[in-house]
């Protein structure tokens, strides 16, 4: 069952200018100004994989293909189709099935949380949910399979400082009139703030890895149904506004990386900060959305299986788009950096 499916029985341009380790593993101390040892770093960014994981050993292949010396891998959420142990240790076995880099990056989504909505994990019962499962589980399964023991965390691709965020609160357990709404604590914000202050001091682009998208960037968050995934969007946007090397990469909406907008410069009134920051699209390892153009959105049909590969240059980054399943680039665009 597809995360639709599940929210809908649970109740609940070019680039364009739009309104296994623990915790944090940054660069050594003495490290300024450029990453030290290359001139150019590759990494890639998927999302979504959901159970697909043919799709997912597909991206992989392509990915190992592409870009052998890949420095990283960026997941952006929605891991599993649903939280359960086994199915962490299914997509565990997939990746070791596959080449791939050595550093990985998980985020967490909205699907890592759907365990409740079960009885047991063939019998949906989402009118006695929370069904004996506990917030707390839902987080420990997602910490025993990242290797950390918080949402956020800092992972260095090659040099390239990759920070992780995510929800602190499944709202439903809170609220329950919430369901994925996305929480962060007063300690994530002042971790968020210290860090991309720290990088921008040291003249080093940041890649920050989040599922939900934030309201006004990439494609389809002009769309209701992913206006308010954010409690506290506002404060998020206000960090990350005020600097124009950051580069956020969110998945959830599936949204096809062939529209226009899958790239945008978000400008953050009042940062002071008049060139905004990157935000990117990731796509999606399963099922592909568009507009429907009634406010809703529809699937794309036929095979889908779509991430990036990011470069990142002493003067720019490189962001392109890649169909895993027809082994082809989609487009790429080329974002200079104001540090450089």
């Amino acid at each position: 069952m597809d995360r639709r499916s599940l929210l809908a029985a649970g109740g609940g341009a070019a680039l364009a200018v739009a309104a296994g380790a623990p915790q944090a593993q940054a660069t050594p101390p003495g490290t300024i100004g450029r990453w030290p040892g290359r001139d150019t770093v590759r990494f890639n960014v998927i999302s979504d994989i959901q159970g697909d994981l043919g799709d997912f050993g597909r991206a992989l292949d392509d990915m190992a293909a592409v870009n052998p010396h890949s420095a990283g891998l960026a997941v952006a959420g929605d891991i599993t189709p649903r939280g359960y142990d086994a199915e962490y240790a299914q997509v565990g076995a997939e990746l070791k099935r596959h080449s791939h880099p050595r550093e990985v990056a998980w985020a967490i989504g909205n699907h890592e949380f759907y365990v409740p909505k079960w009885r047991d994990p063939g019998t949906l019962s989402q009118d006695t949910w929370p069904n004996g499962t506990t917030e707390d589980s839902l987080f420990r399964s997602f910490y025993r399979f990242a290797g950390r023991n918080t949402v956020h965390a800092e992972t260095s691709f090659g040099g390239i400082p990759v920070l992780t965020l995510g929800t602190e609160r499944y709202m439903h357990y809170h609220d329950p009139k919430l369901w994925d709404e996305v929480w962060i604590s007063e300690a994530q914000f002042a971790w968020l703030e210290n860090r991309l202050w720290y990088w921008s001091r040291r003249r080093r682009p940041v890649m920050v890895i989040t599922h939900h998208p934030l309201p006004n960037t990439v494609s389809g968050t002009r769309n209701k149904l992913y206006a308010s995934d954010y409690l506290q969007a506002d404060r998020l946007l206000g960090l990350l506004g005020r600097h124009p090397d950051v580069f956020l990469f969110c998945g959830h909406t599936h949204w096809d990386l062939e529209l226009s907008d899958w790239v945008v410069r978000r400008v953050v009134p009042g940062t002071a900060n008049l060139s905004g920051f990157t935000v990117v699209n990731t796509g999606a390892i399963q099922t592909g959305y568009r507009d429907d153009g009634k406010g809703g959105e529809v699937s794309v049909g036929g095979t889908f299986n779509q991430g990036l590969q990011v470069e990142v240059r002493r003067d720019a980054v490189v962001i392109k788009a890649r169909d895993f399943a027809r082994r082809a680039w989609l487009k790429e665009i080329t974002v200079p950096l104001a540090a450089s």
